[in-house]
């Protein structure tokens, strides 16, 4: 599911970056991965380092990868259980190749004799710091076919206690689908689940020196949103007081011509962030589709990437991409930004849905200073809107995060020689932080800004697509002319991501609710079997319209 395809690359990005060469060049390192990922020791005394996660996902999700991962599995006793009756052989065809993905799959890396994948050297010779076999990432072995599942392309070993397989669904079929939020919220009703998971839950959380709080990955578009709503529940119940961001998935633009899986969808997004809303500190949809609604809007574009929005692995990429950088002030190593202070500084007076926007990469020319590239990437209507809520054009912000990764620190400021006249205020400051500051100030005047400067870019390494346009560096800046390398060169990249409380979601919600009280659910017998009475759709409803109305443009008070 969607969710899972951005889970999958925010982890490869995130397992990119702490398999990065150290010393030369490289920037320090601003993030603390301790802060999603933990140690741990296999029972023959290798030290594993895994992302502290739980994930749940329908059958046939996993692909070639175990539940139980492959890293804490006793080889010896695999090799002694080994079926030594008769076998049957099943042939099934290989799935049709996805177009433009046939040279997306060929990892830079080979399998060794010991079954560890390493990646391989860079052409100027620096290869990247071994790897011990505990640490190293899954083999990522192209297959030649298309990647139907977000299994099929996760580097990163997952921990036994990560994935929590749901039975009753399946992943693939017409029959048996997770399709509509009841099914979804009443999967943690069941005790088996139920239990499942807070023994997980508390597996984690009974190991972590600070707990922050949780982030929710879903999708919001099928009955995940329900699950999604109904962990989000638990989480508030069980611990009261943490952080909890809620990030509602969505794929690409859907078309017309399947009404019911429409209606379906549009009702479980809503019913998704209203009850998300209530149980979270932060809600944020992310989608590069135009509309949350029925009527069709084109994908989002940007103007260094090419990219094809039927495909969720593209999608989301993109998407994991500017979730790393919105997610970086609280996972710094020094002067973090809790969770719940971000979330305050973002949901006053009861604004808890906020949107994501990016410039994926942030157009840099190498050698420009930072003052340079903000003015001529101009106002935040020059960020890409990754919400689903339209053009941020004629909206109002009433507050904000922004982090901008990947400027060298030696750009941060003018690089003017005396006494030349400063073509703006920018220029003036005596540091990058005050840089964006200003910048920011500039843009949206009295609003309530928190900025955050890394010098670390976000790493795009394989099986990350192949989506800039020509005209990249290897490190994801403008050049032109000889220097300009093919888009598969480009191995990290500077990114912008900002979080915004803004007035867009007053048309966005609106509409909405708007074209759901135009829709009879009744012709959808199924949505509401599913376990969603129609009182319940109607107080939905009503929230949405008043969550709607509290985005209007006004005071801080609002």
């Amino acid at each position: 599911h969607f969710a899972g395809f951005v889970g999958a690359h925010w982890w490869n990005q995130q397992d990119a970056a702490l398999c990065a060469p150290t010393g030369g060049k490289e920037p320090p390192a601003e993030l603390c991965p301790d802060v999603l990922y933990r140690t741990g020791r296999t029972p023959h005394g290798q030290e594993t380092y895994t992302p502290r996660l739980i994930l749940m996902d329908l059958k046939g999700s996993l692909s070639s990868l175990k539940q139980e991962g492959g890293l804490y599995r006793d080889r010896q006793l695999d090799a002694a259980i080994a079926w030594q009756g008769k076998l049957t052989t099943h042939r099934e065809e290989l799935c049709p190749q996805t177009p433009g993905l046939q040279d997306l799959l060929s990892a830079e890396g080979v399998l060794s004799s010991d079954g560890t994948w390493r990646v391989k050297s860079v052409p100027t010779g620096k290869g990247p710091a071994p790897l011990t076999t505990a640490t190293a990432p899954r083999p990522f072995i192209p297959t030649g076919g298309s990647i139907r599942v977000w299994s099929d392309f996760l580097r990163v070993h997952l921990h036994p206690r990560s994935i929590c397989m749901i039975q009753k669904y399946n992943h693939d079929g017409e029959a048996g689908r997770l399709e509509a939020f009841g099914q979804g919220e009443s999967i943690l009703k069941e005790p088996r689940y139920l239990e499942d998971v807070e023994d997980r839950l508390h597996f984690y959380v009974e190991e972590c020196d600070y707990l922050q709080g949780f982030q929710i990955l879903c999708d919001l578009h099928d009955g995940f949103s329900g699950l999604g709503a109904k962990a989000a529940e638990l989480l508030r119940d069980e611990y009261s007081g943490r952080g909890i961001i809620s990030w509602g998935l969505l794929p690409g633009p859907c078309g017309r011509g399947e009404p019911l899986k429409n209606t379906y969808r549009v009702w479980n997004t809503a019913l998704g962030l209203v009850h998300m809303s209530a149980h979270s500190c932060l809600v944020c949809p992310l989608s590069l589709g135009g509309s949350l609604g029925l009527r069709p809007e084109p994908p989002v574009t940007f103007p260094h990437l090419r990219y094809d929005a039927t495909l969720p692995f593209h999608c989301s990429a993109i998407l994991a991409t500017a979730l790393d950088a919105l997610t970086a002030p609280y996972r710094l190593r020094s002067a973090p930004l809790p969770m719940a202070h971000l979330a305050d500084m973002l949901n006053f007076s009861g604004k808890k849905v906020v949107t994501a926007a990016a410039a994926v990469p942030f157009p840099l020319a190498p050698g420009q200073s930072l003052p340079d590239a903000l003015v001529q990437l101009g106002g935040a209507a020059a960020w890409t809107p990754l919400s689903a809520c339209g053009s941020p054009s004629g909206t109002r912000c009433f507050a904000q995060s922004v982090v901008l990764r990947g400027v060298d620190r030696a750009c941060h400021t003018s690089q003017l020689a005396p006494g030349t006249p400063l073509p703006s205020l920018l220029h003036a400051c005596t540091a990058g932080e005050d840089v964006l500051a200003q910048y920011l100030q500039q843009q949206q005047p009295r609003v309530r800004s928190s900025s955050h400067l890394l010098q670390a870019p976000c790493k795009v390494a394989p099986p990350y697509p192949r989506l800039f346009s020509p005209g990249l560096s290897r490190e994801g800046l403008l050049v032109d002319g000889p220097l300009s390398r093919p888009s598969a060169a480009v191995e990290s990249i500077p990114v912008l991501g900002a979080l915004c409380s803004s007035s867009a979601l007053t048309r966005a919600l609106g509409d909405l609710a708007g074209e759901l009280s135009k829709l009879d659910v009744r012709r959808c017998a199924s949505f509401l079997a599913a376990g969603v009475e129609q009182a319940e759709l109607d107080e939905a409803l009503q929230e949405l319209r008043s969550l709607a109305q509290r985005y209007q443009s006004g005071g801080l008070g609002d």
